[in-house]
C-alpha cells in the first residue's frame, strides 16, 4: 500500500514557497511498541557500513539544506552524532551552517547529571568536546543557551512513525527539553531509515516532530491533513 501527501510550505516564518512530495511507503513493521522498534532498529543502524552510514548522512545534509530555508533562523539546536550507535553524520549539517549561515548560532546538548536534564549550550568549529558518561561528546565550555531562543531544533531518533512521533534511547532528555521551547520553534528529527506505521505505546509525553529527513524524502508532519491512499 502507497500513501502519497503533497504539501506546498508558503511564506511561514523563514520558509520560502516550497514543494514536498512525500511517499509513505508501509513498512514490515507496520505497529510496535518503542522497546520492540528500539532494539530492531539499533541493529539495523549498526548493520550499516560506515561507507554506507557516510552516504546516507550526505543525502540527508542535502534533503535538509535543500527543503529549508534559513532567513530567520537565529539559533539552531543540533545533536552530536552517538558513535556507538552509529548516528547520522551532523557534523556534515553543522560546517555547513558555519561557512553559509555564519550569523546563526549553532547549540548542542550538554547533560546535567546534577539533575538529569538536558541543557543547550554554544558550539562553534573551535569548540573543544570531550565525552560523557554514555559517550556522548559534549563541549567543555560553552555559554548557555535558554530554550525559548531556540528557533529550529534538530532530533536524534532511532526510529518515527506516520504521526511525526519518535523513539529515542528511552531516557525522555529530548522530550523533556522539547517541552521547554516555544511552540513555533521547529523540531527536525534526521533518520536514515522511512517510518514505521505506528508505535503503538505513544504517551502524553511524546511531542510530535514537525518533519523528519531521510535520504530519500522529507516527511511533513505541521501541514500534514489525511493522506491520500491509493
Amino acid at each position: 500500500m502507497t500513501k502519497t501527501n503533497f504539501f506546498i510550505l508558503t511564506n511561514l516564518e523563514n520558509f520560502e514557497i516550497t514543494m514536498i512530495y512525500n511517499t509513505f511507503v508501509t513498512t514490515k513493521i507496520q505497529r510496535a511498541e518503542k522497546a520492540k522498534l528500539r532494539k530492531i532498529f539499533i541493529d539495523k543502524r549498526l548493520s550499516l557500513s560506515d561507507r554506507e552510514r557516510q552516504i546516507f548522512s550526505e543525502k540527508i545534509a542535502d534533503n535538509f539544506f535543500k527543503t529549508f530555508k534559513f532567513n530567520d533562523i537565529r539559533v539552531l539546536h543540533c545533536f552530536l552524532p552517538l558513535e556507538k550507535f552509529a548516528e547520522v553524520d551532523t557534523f556534515l549539517i553543522l560546517k555547513r551552517i558555519w561557512s553559509e549561515f555564519p550569523k546563526i548560532k549553532t547549540a548542542v546538548p550538554k547533560i546535567s547529571l546534577r539533575d538529569n536534564k538536558l541543557n543547550s549550550v554554544l558550539f562553534n568549529e573551535l569548540s573543544t568536546l570531550e565525552k560523557n558518561k554514555w559517550g556522548v561528546r559534549e563541549p567543555i565550555d560553552g555559554e548557555h543557551v535558554s530554550s525559548e531562543d531556540i528557533d529550529l531544533v534538530i532530533l536524534p531518533l532511532l526510529c518515527f512513525d506516520l504521526r511525526g512521533f519518535r523513539v529515542g534511547y528511552g531516557k525522555g532528555f529530548y522530550d523533556r527539553f522539547l517541552s521547554s521551547v516555544r511552540r513555533n520553534c521547529l523540531k527536525i528529527g534526521l533518520s536514515f531509515f522511512d517510518p514505521v506505521d505506528e508505535i503503538i505505546d505513544v504517551d502524553i509525553n511524546d511531542i510530535k516532530m514537525d518533519f523528519c529527513v531521510t535520504p530519500d524524502r522529507v516527511f511533513n508532519f505541521k501541514f500534514a491533513g489525511k493522506a491520500d491512499e491509493n
